[in-house]
């Protein structure tokens, strides 16, 4: 095709520059102080300005609650951690009302669920009731406790940690409820030389601990954070760019039509909802790249995270080792570029 794919590039604004170099210094900031989890890093960003929440599966010990932790250092946005257990109760999350006897009436105490920025570790380690009333508050933006409804944060991040091992006592997530998550991202060891810097890092914070304080690092306000998400949705997508992406989510529908093999390996397709969530995180993944259109590579970048829990296999496939990864790469591979 000729170039409906890749406009002109206008002229940048002043604005554009700058909330460009805020995030490129958020960026920079994260990946010096996270070694080894550039992925980690880039989706955090991308659930930032797509407006979403990520769900992220990865074995103890590799800067999970260190990276959100250091991206909420970096906004103008509260932190909390909330540890999930399996004697966790829904108020523990969202608050529960006081009475206040001195006053003669029952008070609201918010619960961690109001902080802008939330991580909710080891989620699959809380009975559903728990884990239902986060997904809810995740889609409603907003929590009820008795008659009352209270609204939360304009900026409300969640990022939810699963723990691959160690799977006794837990409460798998049920598909409708992950489908809720606009990512789940897969992460690993990280590689030798990144082994390294993370002991000379770990040596310095040591060292730094028995020393002043070092200065907090610059903050990026939250209508900054706000002025970046209405640039990405400002950003151009191709009708060809849009039609592959909706391919790829009809793909994952009826993969026959590509694929009889494949076919019958998935059980179910992603909703529509993986549809929003695919062209949301392409756009962010573009702006993130400095551009102002999106192409077919910034789709392909992040369908394995967006696709990945909205994709299921059949019986068939689970005993032959498929997952939902296996089969979003296959997708992949079957529906041609446009």
């Amino acid at each position: 095709m000729a170039n409906p794919v890749v406009p002109a590039p206008g002229p940048a604004s002043d604005e554009s520059i700058r909330l460009h170099e805020a995030f490129r210094s958020l960026r920079d900031g994260l990946a010096a102080e996270i070694v080894g989890q550039a992925q980690l890093i880039e989706r955090l960003l991308i659930a930032l300005l797509a407006d979403g929440h990520l769900l992220v599966e990865g074995a103890p010990g590799l800067a999970k609650t260190t990276a959100i932790r250091a991206l909420s250092a970096r906004l103008e946005a509260d932190f909390a951690r909330v540890q999930f257990t399996p004697d966790l109760l829904p108020a523990d999350l969202t608050g529960t009302e006081v009475w206040r006897p001195q006053d003669g009436r029952f008070e609201f105490q918010a619960g961690p669920i109001f902080h802008p920025v939330l991580l909710a570790d080891e989620i699959n380690r809380a009975p559903a009731k728990v884990q239902s009333a986060l997904l809810e508050a995740m889609g409603e933006r907003q929590v009820t406790v008795g008659r009352a409804t209270y609204p939360l944060p304009k900026l409300f991040l969640v990022m939810a940690t699963q723990n691959p091992i160690e799977q006794e006592g837990t409460f798998p997530l049920p598909e409708a409820q992950l489908d809720r998550f606009l990512m789940h991202v897969h992460i690993g060891y990280p590689e030798a030389e990144a082994e390294a810097e993370i002991l000379r890092l770990a040596r310095e914070r040591a060292r730094e601990a028995m020393a002043t304080p070092a200065p907090a690092p610059p903050r990026i306000p939250v209508e900054d954070v706000f002025a970046a998400r209405a640039a990405v949705l400002e950003l151009h997508v191709a009708p060809a760019v849009e039609r592959y992406l909706i391919e790829l989510v009809l793909a994952s529908r009826d993969a026959a039509r590509y694929d009889a093999a494949l076919g019958r390996r998935i059980a179910w397709g992603a909703s529509p909802r993986g549809s929003i969530a695919l062209e949301r995180c392409a756009r962010a993944h573009a702006w993130l790249a400095g551009r102002d259109y999106v192409t077919p590579d910034d789709v392909r970048a992040v369908a394995p995270d967006v696709l990945r829990h909205r994709v299921l296999p059949s019986y068939e496939a689970t005993a032959e080792g498929w997952d939902g990864g296996r089969l979003v790469a296959e997708l992949l591979r079957v529906v041609p570029l446009p």
